[in-house]
């Protein structure tokens, strides 16, 4: 069939990240080729129960489903079904042991993962503190977190082939001796960058928090307490630290373990990066959501929901992603043999909140609820009794004997319905993200030749033409505002259903989560957003409200929470009292010892901020020119590239060769050095800073002393420097420039003076720049087409080009 309702932004994110390439990266696939790809190999698990098995007629029949755009899979499985990868699963669970070797194994199996697409939970509980003695060496342990940037490392040097980025999940549990290290870990956006983190509580931290009371800090290598803390303090510091940036979210996990269907193997203790799966270790989850808006059927002169359609798409469903089990080439054997043994599919939903629009009832509702409640019990339903189905053809999961079933009627699969963030899924499909409200109605989008194209949600867009109303003045409106609710021409029904995700009060967004919770095996994602004004009041009672409603876990943003803050130092000032109280805590932290309860100080109540500075570097300008000097370090060659414009020098990135050398180390330099010299700081004072650092591999270099990274992007700066301001293009040819080759995403090299050796750029204008091999992010855009950026349970999402990550 055609694929008529695919959209043009669809179409590019498909070909962008989905499609099949040749080696020289040319796509070779169509759309309809891919979902053929997928629906054939996926269909093929049937001969492996019955050789008779129509294998044609079920992949006709996955096919249809797919390309309807009733139901998709995850990411990995429309990327590398019937490719020589062949890994289907979204997520993992890998344990991380006490001991060095147990913890650099976890490390190497995470690489692997995130090589072949997948995404990583861990949890950190069992490694002893920072301080304990290490019995083997003397030594003392250097305690999670910082085994957690190893982690994040690694998942840094992976990036997982351009196509989906290393993602994971950190958790430790609230009774770790470390946790109020772990809370504050990620007060730095900029640091361990590829992790969500979540702090796992239990049912007795929740009660002393609400009695007042403490609790105590086990020291996981012993089992025994070795201290208590106010539990209301820890608390609220978890709460300062979400109010800040959204990190930490935090996960219950007794709930987790109430629901874990096979107990005998061990408790849960981790998930995966956005928390809706939790799973036993090396465990695997294979994730698909069915498309709520097809599930519409109009009677009449009203719209309604087809129950008879949404149970067939679910049992074709069950049936599909119990297949990709069967199909799937699992990273490690120890993961198939595990994933084998529990069979855990996590079937959710998309488009929930277009089909509220649909329907014509407002997401902040009653009746929203009370539909959320009957889908998800529906589907949950429908989906068990399609996995019973399956069992009695094709058996079990094996440890169904000794799991919380036992005694019932035989299921498949452990599990069967997850909420899953559904990103890139959803755009494929054309609908809102799994059980989110919109996040905006209207977006804008500049295309090469500078024209602005307006996309509009389609449900809004017929409302309004159906009204008389549609117009692209009206549209761009809608776009700046970002919610129709404050455009008092538009009709008040209109308005009060079309509601936008921060038009929803945060204690909505929970009830809703915690509806689609009661009916889910699994957990669900969700992101509760917060206004800017918001205050950490507020955000304690989310948390309060979602332990009280059943929920599993709990993902706050405060809007702008991310977003380039201005420094403020005030007495009693918010990013003052914080950084006081996290310097206390700190210097507090190491008496453990002490009997009585240790009082976490509390971030202070919220004044008026004072702005210290509001210095802002000049954004990077559209077209550059630049050099590129090889420089000899002691550990091999560094390429430094200094661009400028006719304002100076505007960037400096680098690039280490094939020997190795310091990346972090130089590229730290070049970004600071970038930053303060578009603050407008005079190349000497920033070279004087960076000259004569010494780095224990120094080596000299003919004509010329390199003692570190930094002292070698410091002349090259100040070379650069002064042949700018002779504008001797003799002096310029003397730096024998090397050839800046294109980055994926980055610089297009677009004119190429031969005389000089001096190369001009164009760079997307996108909000981004780039240093060196990482790319770092300004305030709310897409780094890879500049568009605003969506946070969507823990992680963040591009709706105009597909670009998503998490952590």
């Amino acid at each position: 069939m055609a694929l008529t309702e695919i959209g043009e932004n669809a179409k590019k994110v498909l070909e962008r990240r989905y499609l099949a390439r040749d080696e020289n990266g040319e796509v070779v696939e169509t759309i309809e080729g891919m979902f053929k790809r997928v629906a054939s190999t996926v269909a093929a698990a049937d001969t492996v129960f019955n050789v008779h098995a129509d294998v044609e007629a079920q992949a006709a029949s996955f096919y249809e489903m797919m390309t309807e755009l009733r139901f998709l899979p995850n990411s990995p499985t429309l990327m590398n079904a019937g490719r020589p990868l062949g890994q289907l699963s979204a997520c993992f669970v890998l344990p991380v042991e006490d001991s060095m070797e147990a913890i650099f194994e976890a490390v190497k199996d995470a690489a692997l993962i995130h090589k072949s697409g997948g995404g990583t939970g861990f949890s950190f509980s069992r490694l002893r503190p920072k301080g304990s003695t290490v019995n083997s060496t003397g030594g003392v342990a250097s305690g999670p977190v910082s085994f957690m940037r190893v982690f994040n490392m690694a998942t840094e040097a992976v990036k997982q082939g351009g196509t989906r980025r290393g993602a994971n999940m950190g958790i430790l549990r609230i009774d770790h001796p470390d946790i109020l290290e772990f809370i504050d870990c990620k007060k730095d956006n900029a640091d361990i960058t590829n992790f969500n983190i979540s702090v796992g509580l239990t049912e007795d931290f929740m009660r002393a928090v609400e009695t007042g009371g403490s609790y105590d800090l086990i020291d996981p290598h012993t089992g025994i307490a070795c201290d208590e803390l106010e539990a209301r303090a820890v608390f609220e510091r978890i709460v300062d630290a979400a109010w800040n940036n959204g990190e930490p979210g935090i996960v219950f996990l007794d709930r987790l373990n109430r629901d874990n269907v096979v107990p005998a193997q061990g408790p849960i203790e981790a998930t995966n990066p956005c928390g809706e799966q939790p799973l036993l270790p090396f465990e695997s989850c294979n994730l698909g959501s069915i498309n709520l808006v097809k599930m519409a059927r109009r009677e009449e002169d009203s719209w309604t929901v087809d129950w008879q359609l949404l149970a067939e798409t679910v049992a074709q469903a069950v049936h599909f992603l119990d297949n990709v089990i069967e199909v799937n080439s699992y990273p490690l054997p120890v993961i198939g043999q595990t994933t084998l043994a529990t069979r855990k599919i996590g079937l959710g939903v998309m488009g929930f909140a277009d089909l509220l629009l649909i329907l014509g009832i407002p997401y902040n509702s009653a009746e929203a609820i009370a539909l959320a409640e009957r889908i998800m019990a529906y589907i949950t339903a429908e989906g068990r009794a399609a996995s019973q189905r399956l069992a009695r053809e094709r058996g079990s999961f094996p440890l169904f004997g000794e799991s919380i079933y036992q005694g019932e009627e035989p299921l498949r699969n452990a599990t069967v319905t997850t909420i899953a963030p559904t990103g890139t899924l959803s755009i494929i499909a054309g609908c809102s993200s799994g059980v989110e409200p919109v996040f905006a109605y209207v977006f804008t989008r500049t295309v090469m030749d500078g024209t602005e194209m307006i996309e509009a949600n389609p449900v809004l867009r017929r409302a309004l033409e159906d009204a008389g109303l549609y117009s692209e003045d009206l549209m761009r409106r809608i776009a700046s505002e970002g919610t129709v609710a404050h455009i008092e021409e538009l009709p008040e029904e209109l308005r009060k259903v079309f509601v936008s995700a921060h038009d929803v009060s945060p204690e909505y967004h929970i009830r809703m989560q915690a509806a689609f919770q009661r009916h889910t095996d699994n957990a669900v994602s969700k992101t509760v957003n917060f206004p800017s004004t918001a205050t950490r009041e507020e955000v304690a009672e989310v948390y309060r409200l979602a332990f009280a409603e059943g929920c599993k876990g709990v993902t706050i943003y405060r809007d702008g929470s991310r977003d380039g803050q201005v420094l403020s130092i005030a007495a009693g000032g918010e990013k003052g009292a914080a950084s006081g109280a996290a310097t206390a805590t700190d210097a507090g932290g190491t008496a453990l010892a002490a009997a009585a309860p240790v009082a976490v100080p509390a971030p202070a109540a919220s004044a008026p901020q004072q702005p210290f500075g509001q210095i802002r570097p000049r954004p990077r300008p559209e077209i550059t020119q630049g050099f590129t000097e090889r420089m000899k370090i002691g550990c091999g060659n560094l390429y430094v590239t200094v661009n400028y414009d006719e304002n100076g020098i505007c960037e400096v990135f680098t690039s280490t060769g094939k020997a190795g050398g310091c990346p972090s180390q130089s590229e730290a330099s070049a970004r600071l050095a970038s930053v303060a010299l578009r603050s407008g700081m005079s190349v000497d004072e920033v070279c004087t800073q960076l000259k004569g650092i010494r780095c224990p591999s120094t080596v000299r270099q003919s004509g010329m002393s390199c003692t570190s990274c930094p002292d070698a992007i410091a002349k090259v700066v100040l070379k650069v420097s002064k042949h700018i301001e002779a504008g001797k293009a003799a002096e310029a040819a003397a730096l024998k420039p090397e050839p800046v080759l294109p980055r994926r995403g980055g610089a297009i090299p677009v004119q190429v003076e031969a005389a000089s050796g001096a190369h001009a750029f164009a760079r997307p204008s996108g909000g981004r720049e780039q240093y060196g091999v990482h790319t770092a992010l300004l305030p709310g855009a897409c780094p890879e087409c500049g568009s605003g950026l969506e946070h969507e349970g823990g992680c963040i999402i591009c709706r105009q080009c597909g670009y998503s990550k998490c952590g």
